[in-house]
């Protein structure tokens, strides 16, 4: 049996995160809380000797990633395109409220990739790392909502939100699929809905 296990974990918290404003696709940093978080998931991966650690180019995956890997004793290997955050349009910047609503269409915003589309392709993206690195264990850090919806489509059911730095532990087997065993930070029950 041919298993990959990845950690898929979200950045770590930037201004617009605490501001409660969509960031999508626009590259915005992380704050001082985000480094801490960033560090402070260190622990939670230590346990695990991680072959590779990739991430989203966009500057708050990057910089996580970065924080995470040195305190892994590790480097980031590459930077994916794929996992870039799904892209929100011109809701991009806006926090709840009329505005916002106003840009709301059926499945997203005005100019927005859609949900299916951003799950697509984060999904794509994880796979063709299952492949690469079949058998191993690959630290992948990238953006909250591609990571819940690419774990939705992969495991069939939905996901609630994902929070900043905390474990997401899947595994890939080239046969039976994925399967997801803490999200959130928490063990999963095998039969469990998450």
């Amino acid at each position: 049996m041919t298993l990959t296990t990845f950690a898929l974990v979200r950045h770590g918290q930037t201004d617009w995160n605490a501001e409660r404003r969509l960031q999508g696709a626009t590259d915005i940093p992380l704050n001082d809380v985000g480094r801490g978080q960033a560090r402070d998931a260190v622990a939670n991966l230590s346990g695990h000797d991680w072959d590779t650690v990739v991430s989203s180019p966009l500057s708050r995956a990057a910089e996580t990633a970065n924080l995470i890997a040195e305190g892994l004793g590790l480097s980031v290997a590459r930077h994916v395109p794929e996992l870039t955050e799904r892209s929100f349009g011109l809701a991009e910047g806006m926090q709840a409220g009329p505005e916002l609503e106003a840009l709301r269409i059926p499945g997203g915003f005005q100019g927005a990739e859609s949900e299916d589309d951003a799950a697509v392709r984060g999904l794509n993206a994880l796979e063709a790392l299952a492949e690469e690195f079949r058998g191993q264990r690959v630290l992948v850090v990238a953006h909250g909502t591609l990571l819940r919806v690419s774990l939705s489509r992969a495991i069939g059911r939905s996901l609630h939100s994902i929070d900043n730095a905390v474990l997401n532990l899947a595994h890939h087997h080239v046969n039976d699929g994925w399967r997801l065993e803490f999200y959130n930070g928490e063990r999963l029950a095998a039969d469990a809905p998450a």
